[in-house]
Parts: C-alpha cells; structure tokens; sequence
C-alpha cells in the first residue's frame, strides 16, 4: 500500500505540528507534502487565491488552508494537519475534520516581561490577533498595542532589537518549536481567553476516506476533539472570523461535563461581554450554540458587529 501522504503548509511551526502527528503515527509509511496556502503571499497556488491575498480580498481563515483543502479534494494528499485556529467554520464540500490529537498549551504567554503589571506605563506590546489587542487594552487602557506580522523567530526579533516592549504569542507554539525559555509570563486563560481550537491541531480528510479516518483513529483524542467541536460551534454560531475579537475555550470538568468560557469584545477594550458553561461531554456542539445564544442575549450581537466597523475602519 502507498504511503499516507500528509499535506501542510510549510512554516517551521507547520512543519514542527506535522511531524508530531507523523510521530504519533509510527508504524505507517507516511509522507509529509508541502502546500504554499494563498495566505503565505505570494503566487504560487491557484492565482485567483493568490491574487486575493495580495490584494486583501481572500475570504478570512480560508486562505491559510484554501490549496490544502484543494490538494485533498484532488487526491494530492490523504490528510491535512491544520492549526486548529485557522479552519474556518465552514469545510470545502466533500471534506470534513477527523478529529484532533492531544491538546497542547491554550493559554497566551507575555513575551518580554513578567507580567502586565510589570510593564511601563503606554507600553508598546505587539500582537497580530485583534483578540489579543481588545483583551490587552480591556485589561489595561494605557498601554500601546502594535500590529506585528510574521513567524515567531520574525517577532521576537522585534522584541529583542527593542521595537517593542512585550509581545503575546501563543504558548503552544513557543512549546512546539523548543522556544519556551522566551516565556516571561503565562496569560490567565480565565481572563485572556484564548481563540477557538487555540493549541489544538486539526486533521482532516476527504469526507468517507475509509483508509484516512482508520489511520488516525488511534491517535485522536476524545477530549481534544470534543472540546474542539464546542468551541467551533460557539463560532460558528456567532458568525466569527479572524477579524472577530472572540475567545472560546471548552475543557472537561470531570462527571461528563465540558466547561465552556467565552468573551467577546471591542478593539478598544472599552466594552466586552464574558460567560461561562457547563455542558454536556457528548453533545459538544450543543454546549457551543447555547453559550453563543447567552452571549448574544447579552449583547454578544451588537459587539461583534461594531468590532467589525472598528476593525474595518482601523485597516484591521
């Protein structure tokens, strides 16, 4: 029989998850496949992603997954392995996720201090996650946050030739590429919720793929994958995309029960509504909708419609 062929995008932490996984699969001859995804920006690819890249135009989380997904439709590759975070809510027809591996880290670490009460005051923090601005500026209105792009080497970089004087990155990387030692601080969870699927990886195949769904069945794990399923549901349910300050983070609480924390908030950290649920572990989803519809009750709606406007107006 052939080799199962792994598709990823080919970033060091891609490449680090990928790995994992193909470790996690020891005994099978496997393959790992490289795939420039339109959001790496440039023009390889289909052109019309590409083109949408460069211009701003791809469709949200799609373009860090968009040629993965065409290379499994094409029979390209047999499983892709996603950073949970970046699948959108919405699959391409005929693909579905298989589940996820055992979680890694969820929380958002400082880079660069030893907390946030450590920082100057109108400290310049970097972040490229529009989550992390609104939960950084709710928490503490002085402080100066900077739009930063790139890897993670490219943004601690930054930090360390003094453009910036703390960064927030998200643990699980750090962890994956041997970079904790860069670790100044450890983010409640509780208060900095993290993204939806944050630390979790995502594998995924073509929709009835016997020979994919039995390859990885051994190595997916049942919290994982449910606490993945509510978080995704909660987004879902909301209409998030990766221009909405949204948190997510579903953890098993023992007696069948899953713990749901969302927040929801502004750029600006002027306004933000927050919740908290216990559900049950095998109907994940459900728990993700029922937050989402408390969320909304509570104004979850109108945030989320005047961070796109803020988001929108700022080139966000």
């Amino acid at each position: 029989m052939s080799a199962l062929r792994i598709g990823t995008r080919a970033s060091a932490l891609a490449l680090t998850q990928t790995e994992h996984v193909r470790t996690l699969l020891a005994g099978l001859e496997t393959e790992i496949v490289r795939v420039h995804v339109s959001g790496d920006g440039n023009g390889d690819g289909d052109p019309a992603r590409a083109a949408a890249a460069k211009t701003g135009a791809a469709t949200d989380k799609s373009r860090w997954v968009d040629t993965i997904e065409d290379a499994l439709l094409a029979g390209e590759i047999d499983i892709a392995v996603h950073s949970a975070k970046d699948v959108p809510g919405e699959l391409a027809e005929g693909l579905e996720l298989l589940g996820a591996p055992p979680r890694a880290a969820v929380e958002d670490v400082l880079c660069g201090a030893a907390g946030l009460d450590a920082l100057k005051a109108n400290a310049r923090i970097g972040t490229s996650s529009i989550r992390r601005a609104a939960q950084l500026r709710a928490a503490r209105e002085d402080l100066e946050v900077v739009a930063i792009a790139g890897n993670i080497d490219t943004r601690l970089r930054a930090l360390a030739q003094g453009e910036l004087d703390a960064i927030v990155l998200a643990r699980a990387g750090l962890q994956r590429l041997d970079r904790e030692e860069q670790i100044g601080a450890v983010l409640d969870p509780a208060r900095f919720v993290p993204a939806p699927g944050q630390g979790a990886l995502a594998l995924q195949a073509r929709r009835r793929d016997t020979r994919a769904r039995e390859a990885v069945a051994a190595i997916l794990d049942e919290d994982a994958s449910a606490c993945l399923l509510a978080e995704r549901a909660l987004a879902s349910a909301l209409d998030a995309d990766c221009h909405t300050p949204l948190g997510a983070h579903a953890k098993p609480a023992g007696c069948g029960c899953l713990q749901m924390r969302a927040w929801v908030g502004l750029p600006d950290g002027s306004a933000w509504v927050a919740d908290e649920l216990l559900g049950g572990f095998y109907d994940p989803a459900s728990l993700g909708r029922r937050v989402a519809e408390r969320m909304d009750l509570a104004g979850a709606g109108d945030l989320l419609r005047r961070a796109e406007e803020m988001a929108a107006g700022a080139g966000l």
